[in-house]
């Protein structure tokens, strides 16, 4: 029977239309290519700036940023770069627009910064001058900074399509010929680039030696007869409101260090410098490094003199930051912390509140009227509760050792391989509950101790939990304990930390006196509460089948919990020395409990947390 006309068409739409959604809409776990994803970006900007209605939520604004940033992950260095740059530069200004906030007018300011001095030459480059100055003078209120960079399109870009624009808007702003000649004879900080050229070109030593970093590369280097120390390695993580940066190094050194105020003359940001005496630079690192996210925005090096490395940390913003030194290998490490401009608000809403219920409580003091609270209080201080981190969303779980280092090794099992199986079991059942979870690792690799927490504070995690397991010169020694970082107060403890830090236990008292320090903005109680219900828990639950030894909750100052932002602790879950304790900790059944009292842990404390926070 032959179809009907058109019977066949129907499909053939359909498939069609499929097809357009596929390629209009493509699949957030799509792999795509930096120009798919500006070409993405571009679009629903422009279709954003149209909609009145969808341009007043943060969310919408969020959403078409998300399109920039994987074109600048996908290649930092590309033709797109500066391009996806500059529009995450007019996100941030048009949700200053809708915001009024100061701080989304900076973030714009700051973007449209990194294309100019990254991207000098690049076609946008007087564009994102001319609206850096536009925010200046119109939002902030800041003429000079403004003059400036009307000024220096006029000096620097002559033949620009943005140079008649510039030249009325200075005009208009006053000071012209001042904020011109000022431009015109900057004197510019010296380069710490051209210190490192200098430095390159001196002669190497003729011995090469073949040295391992922290994270287990080998690499050849020429012996330095002076007996200077390297900078072998700079790394660093970093988020919208921390960054921790690691200098490594292959010996002891002096060094000092210095924070400099902005300074808009030369367009410099907030500075932080460090001065690494006796050293110089090692040949595998790099003059400059740009960092595209977070509050850190280049890192450079360079020999400042013949005996003296320079490292100097341009960053857009800082509250506070803290400079302390660790060893095997020997590093400095420097955490510096932003103000979250969301906690912030939420912080002066939640005194704002207090404050309103005090002044109630005080005007009814006399009267004995029962007070009814308003529809929807219990969401908005869920809310308010999760704002102020005052409940647990997101679990770092941290796998101890790992790679080149096996950690304890005894009765037929390595450390890290007991540890990673429990860290993914753990993980697995944390889920389960409702929690979302990262890993430092998942397979068997080495991460410096440093690193791990700075992960954790990356990732803004609510809880930090590491695991490991024990061991001891005698084998007759068993039992579960747990760790929050504080000053040590038992010998046991300091060994403990000293072997979990790979150091000599002698390091450890001074290894304390930089912990007081540390400790000011510590989750210290927290922490211990956190241990106290993770070792009571998974008692209770091992217990139920197996007899153990509480070892108790304990507090040493552990590397790998310095400088978290949340609860963090160490669980030695048994001790691989003890023949018994090893043969459990093989069992799956074995650390299947452990691994539920855990969880129990966890909830206790989130659930102990919320009630008192709700109080």
């Amino acid at each position: 029977m032959k179809p009907r006309s058109g019977s066949h068409r129907l499909p053939l739409f359909t498939a069609l239309l499929v097809l357009a959604f596929l390629v209009l809409f493509p699949s957030p776990g799509t792999a795509a290519s930096p120009a798919a994803s500006f070409n993405e970006g571009h679009a629903a900007f422009h279709s954003l700036i149209k909609d009145s209605r969808r341009a007043k939520y943060r969310s919408s604004w969020e959403k078409v940023e998300k399109y920039f940033s994987t074109c600048l992950r996908a290649d930092p260095d590309g033709p797109y770069a500066p391009k996806a740059l500059y529009y995450i530069g007019r996100v941030h200004e048009e949700l200053g627009v809708q915001s009024g906030l100061k701080s989304d007018f900076r973030r714009a300011i700051d973007y449209f910064g990194r294309v100019v001095s990254r991207y000098p030459r690049h076609g946008w480059a007087d564009d994102c001058l001319f609206r850096r100055a536009e925010i200046y003078s119109r939002r902030l209120k800041e003429t000079n900074e403004a003059r400036l960079d009307l000024a220096r399109i006029l000096v620097e870009y002559p033949r620009s399509d943005m140079y008649a624009k510039a030249n009325i808007a200075l005009k208009r702003l006053g000071g012209y010929d001042k904020a011109v000649a000022q431009v015109s004879g900057q004197s510019v900080e010296r380069s710490l680039d051209e210190v490192a050229r200098r430095v390159a070109e001196t002669p190497a030593p003729s011995k090469p030696e073949v040295v391992t970093d922290s994270e287990g590369k080998k690499r050849v280097v020429p012996a330095d007869p002076s007996g200077l120390a390297h900078l072998d390695m700079v790394r660093y993580k970093s988020s919208d409101e921390y960054t921790r940066v690691v200098l490594e190094l292959d010996s002891r050194v002096t060094y000092r260090y210095q924070v400099l105020d902005p300074n808009p003359e030369v367009g410099r940001p907030h500075r932080l410098y460090l001065d690494l005496q006796n050293s110089r630079l090692g040949h595998d690192v790099t003059s400059s490094t740009t960092v595209s996210d977070g509050i850190l925005r280049s890192i450079r090096t360079g020999q400042y003199n013949k005996d003296t490395t320079r490292v100097v940390l341009d960053f857009l913003s800082m509250q506070e930051y803290k400079v302390f030194p660790l060893d095997n290998p020997f590093r400095i490490v420097i955490d510096v912390y932003s103000p979250d401009p969301k906690e912030a608000e939420a912080q002066a809403a939640a005194r704002a509140a207090n404050r309103a219920a005090e002044a109630k409580k005080g005007d009814k003091a006399s009267k004995t009227i029962k007070y009814r609270p308003p529809n929807g209080s219990k969401q908005m201080a869920g809310d308010l509760l999760e704002q102020l981190g005052l409940t647990v969303k997101t679990i770092m779980v941290d796998a101890g050792h790992g790679g080149k280092n096996p950690g304890a090794v005894a009765n037929g099992i390595r450390e890290k391989d007991v540890n990673l199986r429990f860290a993914l079991l753990i993980g697995k059942k944390l889920k389960e509950k409702g929690f979302k979870v990262d890993y430092t690792r998942t397979t068997d690799v080495f991460i410096p101790l440093e690193q791990r927490t700075a992960m954790a504070n990356v990732k803004k995690a609510d809880l930090f939990l590491s695991i490991h397991c024990n061991a001891n010169n005698s084998s007759k020694v068993s039992g579960l304990e747990t760790y929050s970082l504080n000053l040590a107060k038992s010998r046991d403890a300091v060994r403990i930390a000293a072997r979990e830090n790979a150091v000599d236990p002698r390091a450890i008292s001074d290894l304390q006196f930089i912990l007081t320090d540390l400790m000011v903005n510590s989750k210290i109680k927290e922490s211990r509460d956190l241990a106290d219900d993770v070792q009571t828990n998974t008692l209770a639950h091992v217990r139920r089948k197996w007899q153990i030894q509480n070892k108790g909750v304990r507090e040493a100052p552990f590397y790998v919990l310095m400088g978290a932002k949340m609860p963090s602790i160490l669980v030695e879950l048994g001790y691989i020395t003890n023949a018994t304790e090893a043969k459990r900790l093989k069992s799956d059944s074995y650390l299947d409990y452990l691994a539920r009292g855990v969880v129990d842990g966890v909830l206790a404390y989130k659930s102990k947390i919320e009630r008192y926070a709700m109080r």
